[in-house]
């Protein structure tokens, strides 16, 4: 893609609206000194002393904060938050974001905040090392109310966005905002316009959208041992592409991303060289986010594909969080080539 061309791209963002309907988490992020560490008068054990604390979207948030970086003009969770105090940071830092409406991102007592607490040793001199993750989750299926208000917020959304990313981030099957009923009522969009599936379980049983997905998954889905070559992703998203009905997209890591739609032979584009020191945490949601926007916006899937190329390429090579990469970002990259 040239600068010009995206340029082009980017001015139609801000009149594009896009629902993000999945399960947004909240990355909280405790900075360690490691120049404070103590041990327990009590315990005997090590103290990591934090120093700051800093909180943002995660999951399908990393989703809504690449879009809001790329300027999409109307950006809507539809989603849902526990009434905690997790879920009170999740608003907060989702509200804060430019473009996001509210509107159908619920607060609830009948589940907690999908939370990544995230303890983070800063060093002076080198990259940020993550410690052990603490995690909240649930582990229960989600109930019918809340499962319903989903229903219901897609309904209304039903011809007032140019596209939908569903992005189901859960461990256990049913318990986040992607259940069986949502998936069903998300089919009814998935005609005549961009909706964008990503699963980090399957997308076995989705109905027909376009899947994104990475080899690994996609040899999965088709039942097949990995690893896959270039030439064997082609192939496999090509013939899933006409068995579905809709485009496939994989993510392949150094080897790039591969595209197909129903009948057309699949489009590769190489990943942009590394520059540095990486972290790949976010690289996917980032590809997922510009392929919407350029999607949504109507051109090509190449063209998208190569948008969302040097969106993730910026994104790895921001270090101890889960980054973003804005159209000022890509347009920098793309100039430089």
């Amino acid at each position: 893609m040239t600068l010009d061309r995206f340029r082009a791209l980017a001015a139609r963002y801000a009149g594009l609206r896009i629902a993000v309907v999945g399960d947004v988490c909240l990355d909280r992020y405790l900075e360690i000194d490691p120049a404070r560490a103590e041990t327990s008068i009590e315990t005997g054990l090590p103290v990591h002393n934090v120093t700051a604390v800093r909180a943002q979207p995660g999951a399908a948030g990393t989703v809504l904060a690449n879009l809001s970086a790329l300027g999409i003009g109307t950006i809507v969770p539809v989603g849902f938050c526990g009434e905690d105090g997790e879920g009170f940071e999740l608003r907060q830092a989702l509200a804060a974001l430019p473009g996001v409406r509210m509107d159908h991102f619920a607060a609830t007592p009948l589940r907690l905040t999908f939370t990544y607490c995230k303890p983070l040793v800063l060093e002076p001199g080198r990259p940020p090392r993550e410690l052990n993750r603490l995690d909240s989750k649930n582990w229960t299926p989600t109930p019918a109310a809340v499962s319903e208000r989903i229903v219901r917020s897609l309904a209304a959304l039903r011809g007032a966005v140019d596209a939908v990313v569903a992005m189901d981030q859960v461990d256990a099957p049913e318990t986040g905002v992607l259940t069986a009923e949502v998936r069903t009522a998300l089919a009814g969009f998935a005609v005549g316009m961009p909706v964008i599936a990503d699963s980090r379980r399957s997308l076995r049983g989705y109905p027909p959208m376009i899947f994104k997905m990475n080899a690994a998954e996609l040899a999965a889905l088709r039942g097949e041992p990995g690893p896959y070559s270039i030439a064997d992703t082609m192939r496999a998203a090509e013939d899933l592409a006409a068995r579905n009905a809709r485009a496939v997209v994989v993510t392949m890591a150094a080897d790039g991303l591969a595209g197909a739609e129903p009948g057309r032979p699949a489009v590769h584009v190489p990943a942009l060289p590394v520059r540095g020191p990486i972290d790949i945490v976010g690289a996917g949601d980032a590809v997922t986010a510009n392929l919407a926007a350029a999607l949504g916006a109507g051109v090509t899937l190449r063209e998208a594909l190569e948008a969302a190329a040097v969106g993730s390429s910026i994104v790895i090579h921001k270090l101890g969080t889960t980054g973003t990469a804005s159209a000022s970002e890509i347009a920098a990259r793309l100039a430089e080539s």
